[in-house]
């Protein structure tokens, strides 16, 4: 721990001030809305994360001689892994085989968000990389079984790497316009179809078409389009994916509403209605700054065939290509994706592990599974869904 800063702990992002946190997530390149003050502040005092959650809030701030904050994360003191989409519980397993505890875990990661980007905050690299220095040290001497850092930016992953953490890599599917550099952009949804081979293409115009003829249109809302009551129905979709799938939803209409109010700017809503009554509803959270589109959460409170691929890709493309976004994010996995036009993009983490022996094995897992990871890589780029490999 460099001499020229103060660690302080405290026990919420909201226990912060809110400016003092936008200062660093202003001054740190690569952040997304997902760190901002009011998206992790709304997270905890909607109860989301904290007390019986298995998401226990720690918030490192690193302050120099004069107080000021020059550093800041949020971890999470973990009890479980769900909700982190860097799977690990073979992990867990093998712990438990073995008679050892792997929880708790620290964890550096936004909470129920697979979003790549800047997780370290600070004024500058050197108060960046002592947080992270920090953050490892008070793994190791409150023995915690290991230390995750999901979804990383560049610049972290490589920080974490020459500190000797484990370095492992998944892939997510984005939309990205143009599809590479020096290619011409899409100036509108049809050309974006276009440029798509006939069979993905007439795929796209069915799925449309169906969701056309059992009588669905869309609305768009953002910012304070967004009211009260359109959050309130999101919600109950929302909830109805859940309940679907016999799980209970990680974030409740506390948290929507939260956002919703202290976060217009980054919100943008579909709301699909049938004979004048809403039917379905999907999230994108905006970052203006970086013409980036992430998307997020939808349900439905009807079946309609084909609607989910309308409401979470064709129309946040088709609103990207329209308002100027290079970007749209589509959220963990998904290889169907790439008929829809996404592409696989790598995104990285990087581990520590307190048992030296359960390090090796899982530094020689991670070898073999990075090898694999990037002949499939290789392989998805034949199953590109655009007439020319770009």
């Amino acid at each position: 721990m460099s001499e020229d800063f103060r660690t302080e702990l405290s026990d919420a992002v909201s226990a912060l001030p809110a400016a003092d946190w936008e200062r660093l997530v202003e001054a740190t390149p690569g952040t997304t809305p997902f760190q901002r003050h009011a998206w992790l502040s709304a997270l905890e005092q909607s109860g989301c994360v904290g007390a019986d959650t298995g998401w226990q809030t720690v918030v490192v701030a690193l302050r120099d001689p004069s107080g000021a904050l020059a550093a800041a994360c949020a971890l999470y003191v973990k009890s479980h892994s769900y909700g982190e989409y860097v799977f690990d519980w073979a992990w867990a397993r093998a712990y438990a085989e073995h008679g050892l505890p792997y929880y708790p875990k620290l964890l550096l990661a936004v909470p129920f968000t697979p979003v790549g980007g800047a997780k370290l905050l600070g004024r500058d690299a050197s108060a960046r990389q002592a947080l992270l220095r920090e953050v490892l040290a008070i793994a190791r001497r409150s023995g915690f079984s290991s230390f995750h850092a999901l979804f990383l930016d560049p610049l972290e992953a490589r920080w974490c790497a020459e500190l000797g953490l484990l370095e492992r890599t998944t892939l997510q599917f984005h939309w990205r316009n143009p599809t590479a550099d020096g290619a011409a952009p899409w100036p509108d949804f049809e050309a974006f179809l276009a440029s798509l081979r006939h069979d993905k293409r007439k795929k796209i115009k069915q799925e449309q078409r169906q969701v056309r003829d059992a009588g669905v249109s869309f609305r768009a809302l953002t910012g304070a389009e967004i009211t009260a009551s359109h959050w309130d129905f999101f919600t109950r979709c929302y909830d109805m994916t859940y309940a679907l799938h016999g799980s209970e939803p990680y974030l409740n209409r506390r948290f929507f509403h939260a956002i919703g109010a202290n976060m217009p700017e980054h919100g943008l809503l579909f709301i699909a209605q049938r004979d004048g009554q809403p039917v379905a509803s999907s999230l994108v959270v905006l970052d203006p700054q970086s013409r980036t589109a992430y998307g997020r959460y939808w349900g439905a409170v009807a079946h309609i065939p084909a609607l989910h691929f309308d409401a979470c890709y064709y129309q946040p493309i088709a609103w990207c290509l329209a308002h100027g976004y290079t970007t749209f994010e589509g959220g963990a996995q998904g290889e169907h994706k790439m008929a829809r036009g996404l592409q696989p993009v790598a995104t990285r983490s990087a581990h520590w592990l307190a048992q030296p022996q359960f390090s090796r094995a899982v530094q020689d897992y991670l070898e073999r599974e990075s090898a694999a990871l990037a002949e499939h890589q290789n392989s998805l780029q034949v199953r590109l869904p655009f007439k020319e490999v770009q």
